[in-house]
């Protein structure tokens, strides 16, 4: 698992509008990369919501999520939501993996490999906070906490 002090993997998704995002080109502010495993669904949708809600109380920190959905679901995500920030689409699961959150997972006695909803906050390419099976109420109180706000 990653840790705070960590390198950050290279993140070089397209978004839900088809536009290139890229870590490295993102500046020295603080950003935010949450993983949630499908869009539009209960916990998705909760923990994304209250993350948009508090974008007015944590500057200009960043926000950015990442999901195996492809860049037309999360755009409908996106739209239905009015998020208003980045959800990239990491449908070959190539940074889930680098991040550590591609794991293997078990419901109702079924194994099955997906995302471990998780968080961390990067600054200049280096993890500050690495918050593995966050819950989804959780993710902007870390933050907050985080921010020192």
């Amino acid at each position: 698992m990653l840790q705070p002090g960590s390198p950050a993997p290279a993140i070089d998704l397209v978004d839900q509008n088809g536009q290139s995002f890229s870590l490295a080109k993102q500046g020295k502010g603080k950003i935010l990369v949450y993983f949630y495993p499908k869009a539009d669904t209960p916990g998705c949708t909760q923990q994304s919501c209250a993350l948009r809600d508090i974008r007015t109380e944590i500057g200009r920190t960043k926000i950015v999520g990442i999901s195996p959905d492809t860049s037309a679901k999360q755009k409908k995500f996106d739209d239905k939501f009015e998020l208003g920030f980045p959800l990239l689409a990491d449908t070959e699961k190539v940074v889930a993996k680098a991040f550590k959150v591609w794991k293997k997972k078990s419901l109702y006695g079924r194994e099955y490999m997906g995302i471990e909803r998780s968080a961390f906050l990067i600054q200049n390419g280096i993890i500050l906070e690495a918050w593995y099976k966050i819950s989804p109420k959780d993710t902007p109180i870390k933050l907050l906490e985080a921010l020192g706000k």
